[in-house]
């Protein structure tokens, strides 16, 4: 069962799964397990779903959303109104209880950096918005894909004789690409003097001339890497990834928790959303990719058009997938004394993770029916995975 859980959570796929027994199973509980799989990367499907599920329960109706994710974060700008008047919800208590449960959804991802919810009038651009959130929840960091991507390189070098951090960027070309770069070096208190703006082909070349407020340059490496890192982050945000696909119906109070929920049962991950209102109709548009950032199967699409409706939901067009920008296993560092027994799954999926995973305090396996420090080690090893054993 154990082993089980742990393949079909590396594996992703296209449905969730209930794992059951005989009665016996039942008294082996696996939330360690489940943790451990979660501190690993493993993302849970169908937020998007259960935060809008929230919003439906509560009488809101959503005019307005955007949703992007990147490096394994998830932040989303969603604008409501009460159903029954139309306007602002203006009952602090209804609000307040909606904060809660909102949290609550997103507790249910065991986040280890915490959750974050807010209620405002939204008075800054929501693109902007979701920019800062990003950027605060530090969605950059373990993120670099200039050395492996060859239609992204950014540069930093000082212009000592004019007194500025000459920042030179050249990517694909994209709407709103000008924006997003200016954006997040404002946002990361930087003054841009001026630039240069230049197309070649699909590709777009950006020169900027910035400094601190104190108008000091970047002098240190680490600063340099750090504005590169962001930088990257802030380009790829909202870059599209999957297929594309497009909603047009009457708006009505719960729609987009129906159309969502439609998308996780059949394995749909949404990368990226945009939701709009134009008079009685809703306009929205989704990037989907499967459970694990790759292509969808077009038969699961045409399932999802044939329950939904093929006259309001059709696919418009797909983005290329980055293979390096789909989830990722992490290695982790991890003290299993309180349930040895996971700790011998754990190091199966570990072999799926980037980086090293070191799991300590499990010297009872030495004394079961069997040596199973060096049986796990020895068959590692025949695998090909570099193992060290402790002692």
């Amino acid at each position: 069962m154990k082993p089980l859980t742990a393949v079909l959570t590396a594996a992703g796929g296209r449905a969730s799964y209930t794992l059951d027994g005989v009665p016996r199973i039942q008294e082996k509980p696996i939330g360690d397990l489940v943790d451990g799989l979660k501190q690993l990367g493993a993302d849970r499907p169908g937020l998007l779903s259960e935060i809008f599920a929230v919003l439906t329960n509560h009488n809101c109706n959503i005019v307005a959303a955007e949703a992007w994710t990147h490096n394994t974060r998830a932040a989303s700008v969603v604008y409501v109104t009460d159903h029954d008047t139309l306007g602002p919800i203006n009952d602090n208590k209804k609000l307040t209880v909606m904060k809660e449960q909102l949290q609550n959804v997103l507790r249910g991802a065991e986040d280890s950096r915490g959750v974050k919810t807010n209620v405002s009038l939204g008075l800054t651009h929501k693109d902007r918005r979701l920019h800062q959130i990003m950027f605060a929840d530090r969605d950059y960091e373990g993120f670099s894909d200039c050395s492996v991507d060859s239609k992204l390189n950014i540069s930093i070098a000082n212009c000592v004789e004019k007194g500025y951090s000459v920042v030179n960027i050249r990517c694909l070309d994209r709407p709103k690409l000008l924006y997003d770069i200016v954006c997040t070096i404002t946002d990361m208190q930087y003054v841009v003097s001026h630039g240069t703006i230049d197309s070649d082909g699909p590709f777009a070349n950006q020169e900027y001339y910035i400094r601190h407020m104190d108008k000091c340059t970047l002098d240190t490496e680490g600063e340099k890497q750090r504005v590169i890192k962001c930088l990257e982050a802030a380009i790829k945000r909202r870059s599209p990834q999957g297929i594309r696909l497009e909603l047009c119906t009457t708006d009505r109070v719960g729609l987009l928790s129906e159309i969502t929920r439609v998308f996780r049962q059949n394995g749909l991950s949404i990368a990226n959303a945009g939701v709009t209102t134009q008079g009685e109709k809703a306009v929205n548009s989704f990037y989907v990719t499967n459970m694990s950032g790759g292509p969808m199967d077009m038969r699961i699409i045409e399932a999802v058009r044939n329950e939904i409706g093929k006259q309001i939901l059709s696919v418009k067009d797909g983005a290329p997938i980055d293979a390096s920008s789909g989830k990722r296993l992490r290695g982790i560092d991890v003290n299993m004394n309180s349930m040895p027994d996971v700790g011998m799954t754990l190091v199966v999926v570990a072999l799926f993770a980037d980086g090293v995973t070191a799991i300590c305090d499990v010297a009872n396996w030495r004394v079961k029916e069997t040596e199973r420090m060096v049986a796990v080690c020895t068959e590692l090893q025949k695998l090909g995975a570099d193992v060290v054993m402790g002692s």
